[in-house]
């Protein structure tokens, strides 16, 4: 060895496995803090990084051919100039190098020498990437402890997912389940106390706000949901938590991935279902049955690989139960607190949907489903062909579109040109991860569907989408469920017909907002307060004649629901528009201070 890489040898900081052993060895009785851990001690990023094409081609160059030792890949990392900002090329580029048969053995012990002895963030990336195709049991320890490094969690996960699901769900939450309300559970987890786990589950919240999609798969693995309640069968805290974590799982506002991924699924519908006798009956556990049936009725739980005729088996169960006077009774008793209330109506005007008439082979159906207000979950134009939702199932990025959207527009019917609709948009923004598309034509006396549109990947895959086929329709059955899917309003409450109508009669009527240089914009039900009604309109100088001078201010008028008639709040409205500059009443949401002060608004404080 040269005096300079003598020098070398010693200067290299620790492995960051080891750093990460002992700020896990440091920590509170061995849990790792809120968040995780961060690299330190890395070289700053080079002053002219590399282009994304350049860095590609770099790596390949690194990786081609793979080194025997890992301090080989080291140095050609360093010369090329890899740091932190080339971890996602570098986790690309190896999940995508051939390693035939002969290969494998070496690749794998090559990964593990970085993944042990790695001193930068490429090099273990690399030793990762390599360990999620590789890995094997022995491996779990390090993968569990390098997971904790905020930049390497999701691909030490992916590792462990294949080996201990457990164990990726436990590190998972370790870093990503941020609230301070889901700590002592994290806590319990990480020690592994199954006791103390039972009781942190019963005492978890379970708003929305707590628990995400990802978050409740992750803690129902994590748990072993499906053993712990089996090892406990009379526990009805218990029994209803599970309940409200296998609802949170099949939410459609993130798309139902984690339900369809989560490989208890069926176990925990089966047990919940079967023992739903055991809960008291309240308006919150009637809610989670309620929202389970919902979900295997027409949600993403009709995806799962149920035996032949058990989800229809189970359905019908929770009808009976559901139907029963000490069930059926509650949403009439005095629901106290507002939530409540909202709850108790949602359950008047929803309680028998999932219980109603089945989906028939070859034929589509329409079922607009608003989910339990207090969960916040969306109101969706629910699509079947062949008795299959088409939303989770073609695109699983967010919640089918709104029924103001799909059915007040109609959208759905079948004209004599065609024209293309869009079905879902992810629930980050078509510009971020997509939507559903499809055309649909009448073909003489029937009805086509065809020419897909989506994402070239299904979520969570690197795999091509496949192509969907075309669906033919009878056009009388089929113009037919349109129609009855239009004129159904059995699911909407006081606010949202409020909307409804008023929406209609500025389409009847567009003068009502164009005299005021105001054009129509979004128009429902609050998302905050579900019994108000909003309206939503953009004003500039010029706007109602089509000519606007400069882009448009938005504004906000929220009508309360005063106990009348949706029909009467709606004709009220549309007189005061008649009469009144609803800019004098309504107040500015969106564009700009200064186009909001140029134009003489208040912008609201705060935003």
């Amino acid at each position: 060895m040269s005096a300079q890489e003598e020098r070398d040898a010693l200067t290299l900081p620790p492995a960051l496995y080891d750093q990460a052993l002992h700020v896990l060895r440091d920590s509170p009785d061995g849990v790792p803090p809120l968040r995780g851990f961060s690299i330190s001690q890395q070289p700053e990023p080079s002053e002219i990084p590399l282009s994304r094409e350049a860095a590609r081609s770099a790596i390949r160059d690194a990786l081609n051919p793979l080194p025997d030792d890992s301090a080989t890949l080291h140095r050609r990392f360093a010369r090329l100039g890899m740091d932190r900002r080339h971890m996602r090329l570098i986790r690309s580029a190896v999940a995508d190098l051939p390693l035939p048969d002969d290969q494998r053995e070496a690749a794998r012990s090559l990964g593990r020498q970085l993944t042990r002895t790695g001193t930068t963030g490429p090099a273990v990336t690399a030793g990762l990437a390599l360990l999620v195709r590789l890995g094997e049991p022995e491996d779990i320890p390090y993968l569990s402890v390098l997971g904790l490094f905020r930049d390497f969690t999701l691909l030490a996960v992916d590792a462990l997912d294949i080996l201990d699901r457990r164990r990726a769900a436990v590190v998972w939450l370790a870093v990503y389940a941020r609230r301070a309300e889901l700590r002592p559970l994290v806590r319990v987890l990480w020690t592994g106390d199954r006791q103390a786990i039972c009781t942190e589950l019963v005492a978890l919240p379970a708003e929305p706000r707590f628990l995400s999609s990802t978050v409740a798969r992750r803690i129902a693995e994590a748990a072993r949901l499906a053993d712990l309640l089996d090892q406990h069968p009379s526990d009805t805290p218990l029994l209803a938590r599970t309940g409200r974590l296998l609802v949170r799982m099949g939410c459609s506002r993130y798309g139902p991935t984690d339900l369809l991924v989560y490989r208890e699924a069926l176990t925990l519908y089966e047990s919940v279902v079967t023992r739903a006798r055991l809960l008291p009956p309240t308006l919150d556990n009637h809610a989670t049955l309620l929202s389970l049936a919902l979900d295997m009725s027409s949600g993403s739980g009709v995806l799962l690989d149920w035996p032949p005729g058990r989800r229809v088996s189970l359905l019908e169960s929770l009808g009976r139960l559901l139907a029963e006077p000490r069930w059926a009774s509650l949403p009439d008793t005095d629901a106290g607190e507002a939530h409540q209330r909202l709850r108790a109506g949602w359950i008047r005007r929803t309680g028998r949907q999932p219980f109603g008439r089945p989906a028939t082979p070859g034929v589509l159906r329409v079922e607009v489903v608003a989910g339990d207000p207090v969960d916040r979950a969306p109101v969706e134009t629910r699509i079947l062909l062949d008795g299959r939702p088409v939303v989770p199932e073609f695109f699983a990025r967010g919640p089918a579109n709104s029924p103001d959207f799909l059915l007040d527009e109609g959208l759905l019917r079948a004209g004599s040109e065609p024209s293309e609709v869009q079905l879902a948009e992810a629930y980050c923004t078509e510009g971020c991860c997509g939507a559903l598309y499809v055309t649909i034509r009448r073909d003489g006396d029937q009805v086509v569907w065809e020419n897909w549109r989506r994402p070239s990947t299904m979520p969570g895959s690197r795999e091509p989408a496949p192509e969907l086929a075309a669906y033919r329709f009878d056009a009388v059955v089929y113009d037919a469920e349109i129609a009855r899917a239009e004129t159904d309003h059995s699911w909407s409450w006081p606010a949202r017909t409020t909307a409804r109508l008023i929406k209609a009669g500025l389409v009847e009527q567009p003068d009502l907002l164009s005299r005021w240089d105001a054009k129509r914009g979004w128009i429902s039900s609050g998302f905050e307060d579900p019994d108000t009604t909003v309206v939503t309109f953009g004003y500039a100088p010029g706007l109602g004649s089509g000519k606007p001078d400069g882009i448009p201010l938005q504004f906000r008028w929220v009508v309360p629901d005063d106990g009348t008639a949706p029909e009467a709040q709606a004709a009220a409205a549309l007189r005061r528009l008649a009469k009144e500059d609803p800019k004098t009443y309504g107040q500015v949401c969106g564009g700009n201070r200064e186009r909001a002060e140029e134009l003489g608004f208040s912008w609201p404080e705060g935003a």
